[in-house]
């Protein structure tokens, strides 16, 4: 049996699939390949140098290298890099010459193929179950929690005014400054504390940080 096909129980250390040959790479090679964010184009030939490098190693095989670089070179991340002014790196991530017009033409026209495949599929597959077209998106775990707090935060701020004990009107005379008020902002008042008096006009900081200028029948105790 050969090093290439010694996969289970005998090598138990070898990576199951595509996916985790990627992943294992770009945690070997940062300055080249990544499973997220801006790809960098690959230095032509680069597959030799990288087979040669992990010539031995027990989590991947040759087959597995080349259907590893296959797919990222093939993905729409890695075909958007391919672009004007880019330029391809080797293992280490050194520079490698930018790229050449007629790679970067291939590139474009690669992922054109690719979308406009991947578009038929989906219009196939709505065509063929009606539902799945209709069907939600279902909204992420952020999402999720996001919704389900936010009815209780409303429900909280509606219900405050009925618990808040009846708030009294202040005369201009017995304002003055650094005293705690409550201050008419709408329909839910917003604590303060007075920073200013100008007659009739009452500067008050807001718990927010925000400094408001009210009248003083605005203001409450």
């Amino acid at each position: 049996m050969t090093t290439e096909q010694n996969n289970t129980p005998e090598n138990p250390e070898k990576l199951k699939d595509v996916k985790e040959v990627i992943a294992y790479l770009a945690e070997r090679f940062p300055q080249c390949f990544s499973v997220e964010g801006d790809a960098k184009p690959l230095k032509i030939g680069l597959f030799q140098e990288l087979a040669e490098r992990l010539e031995g190693d027990s989590k991947v095989s040759k087959t597995q290298l080349r259907q590893a670089v296959r797919r990222y070179t093939n993905s729409w991340r890695y075909l958007r890099a391919v672009k004007p002014g880019a330029v391809r790196v080797d293992l280490d991530g050194n520079d490698c010459g930018e790229l050449e017009a007629e790679h970067i033409e291939h590139a474009q026209q690669a992922l054109k193929e690719s979308q406009e495949k991947a578009r038929q599929a989906r219009q196939e597959k709505q065509a063929k179950d009606p539902k799945a077209k209709a069907k939600p998106r279902r909204p992420s775990a952020r999402a999720e929690r996001a919704a389900q707090a936010k009815p209780a935060k409303l429900k909280q701020k509606s219900e405050q005014p009925r618990n808040l004990p009846p708030l009294e009107k202040v005369s201009a005379e017995e304002l003055r400054v650094d005293q705690t008020v409550m201050v008419k902002l709408g329909r839910t008042p917003a604590k303060g504390v007075i920073v200013d008096l100008n007659r009739d006009d009452v500067m008050v900081r807001l718990e927010s940080g925000l400094t408001v200028k009210v009248k003083a029948e605005h203001i409450r105790k």
